[in-house]
């Protein structure tokens, strides 16, 4: 079962320019539609990069030993 959204009307100053580059990037019909997406990759982002220290933390707790295979290869 989805979750309802719960929506507040909210009044920002931003930059119309900003604006119009965002939403012609996203791809988005409309203002709020474009500060949704554009909230929405913040949100994504921000949990591939807690998932992706969280990966690296068990790596390095591993104790894992890493070696060189191929020495010290010259250019």
């Amino acid at each position: 079962m989805p979750t309802e959204r719960v929506r507040v009307r909210k009044h920002f100053r931003l930059d119309a320019r900003k604006i119009k580059r965002a939403q012609r990037i996203l791809g988005a019909k409309t203002e709020t539609e474009t500060v949704e997406r554009a909230l929405d990759l913040v949100l994504s982002e921000y949990q591939r990069n807690r998932l992706t220290l969280e990966a690296n933390l068990r790596f390095v707790r591993s104790g894992i030993e890493i070696k060189d295979i191929y020495g010290n290869l010259e250019d």
